[in-house]
């Protein structure tokens, strides 16, 4: 699948804009975050304010509403100037689940909003410490009493709670024993994080390898109206499926970003650093690793694109959107590896960046779905083999 000229033309528009607000927060900027652990509130706002963060948000609630071709090229772009995209991609995805499944009243309350800037729907709470990915499995559990829903559990490896007014809340309304499938029961709750924390949410920060803003929530008796129920009681588990295709295809975009970076700082560095009289790039064992490293983000980036133009004319793309995200990690990590061998001892520091963009784009082999499990999708749906687990 090939873009038409004048999708290419409009992309190369885009980047063109990302970067120029990509270009007032260079290195330094990035570089002073990830030591002080903090959260890059400039760059968010700078974003937010030129419109990219609701680029999949309907013109009709604000947005720019553009396609997931469009946002992918955005993310991009932030981590091909060497941001991290990974402390905001949240809020261009997640509102997907109000957008797709909320009712008119949700749209027009929280859209507007949120393509703005006044909320921020950054968090999305999912994962619990003893379920991990078997998601039909959580225990967070929400009880309907009169117009509120009392929430009781734990969540963790949530990003972003702090720096977000809203977040999406998957909990289970009914139990798992008076349910025929484990995937039915469960509900998407939408929480005002503002009213919530300390009112029945207590938020733990997780320091972790690279600075993703990363906490644990302890959920006890929290009251939720009942009208911040988003769809139907019992549906959540298909609403929450019905986002992953773009999340992973946006994924795969920030990686093929990182990617590029990786390869252009690799190449430039052993055009420059010369050894025994001769620059080494021009030894093989430099070369080659790097242009490989290359071949496999291009290729990454084609599935990219596939997965992101079906999914732009409302076709299935599960399979590819997963393979994107797949491709563009492993892509990206042998980047990352090619880079930091090319670069030696200084690889390690801190002032060439390296070391910074080496633990945020090794997250993507795990997060947010592990390449094991993309491989057992494949294995299973495409290729027709027995489940593997």
């Amino acid at each position: 699948m090939l873009l038409a000229e004048e999708k290419v033309a409009f992309l190369e528009e885009l980047r063109q804009s990302v970067r120029a607000v990509c270009k007032a927060f260079p290195d330094t900027y990035w570089r002073k975050i990830d030591e002080q652990q903090a959260y890059p509130t400039e760059f968010v706002k700078a974003l937010t304010d030129a419109g990219f963060l609701a680029a999949l948000i309907p013109e009709e609630y604000g947005g720019a509403g553009l396609g997931i071709t469009e946002a992918s090229v955005i993310l991009e772009e932030i981590n091909r100037s060497g941001g991290n995209s990974g402390a905001c991609h949240a809020q261009m995805y997640t509102m997907g689940t109000i957008l797709r499944h909320g009712s008119d009243d949700q749209k027009r309350m929280y859209l507007p909003k949120i393509a703005d800037g006044r909320l921020r729907l950054q968090a999305f709470g999912v994962t619990e410490p003893n379920t991990g990915t078997d998601t039909t499995s959580l225990k967070t559990s929400a009880v309907r009493q009169g117009d509120h829903y009392i929430v009781n559990g734990q969540k963790v490896f949530i990003s972003r709670t702090e720096h977000s007014d809203l977040m999406i809340l998957l909990v289970r309304t009914t139990s798992v024993e008076q349910v025929t499938k484990k995937s039915e029961g469960l509900s998407v709750l939408l929480v005002d994080l503002r009213e919530a924390v300390g009112n029945g949410i207590e938020i733990r920060p997780i320091k972790t390898m690279m600075n993703h803003s990363t906490t644990e929530l302890f959920i006890e008796n929290l009251k939720v109206p009942v009208e911040n129920l988003i769809g139907e009681e019992g549906k959540g588990f298909r609403y929450i499926l019905d986002g992953m295709n773009a999340e992973r295809i946006l994924i795969a975009s920030e990686c093929i970003g990182d990617g590029r970076w990786f390869i252009e700082r690799a190449t430039n560095y052993a055009n420059e650093r010369v050894i025994f009289n001769r620059p080494i790039s021009q030894n093989q064992g430099i070369q080659f690793p790097i242009a490989r490293a290359y071949i496999n983000i291009e290729a990454a980036n084609l599935m990219r694109f596939k997965a992101a133009q079906l999914f732009d004319e409302g076709k299935s793309c599960g399979a590819e959107a997963n393979m994107s995200k797949l491709l563009a990690a492993d892509a990206s990590w042998e980047a990352a590896n090619v880079t930091l061998q090319t670069h030696g001892g200084y690889g390690f520091a801190t002032e060439y960046d390296i070391e910074r963009k080496f633990k945020e784009t090794r997250l993507y082999q795990v997060a947010p779905i592990s390449t094991n499990l993309i491989l057992s999708y494949v294995g299973e749906h495409v290729l027709k083999m027995p489940k593997s687990y």
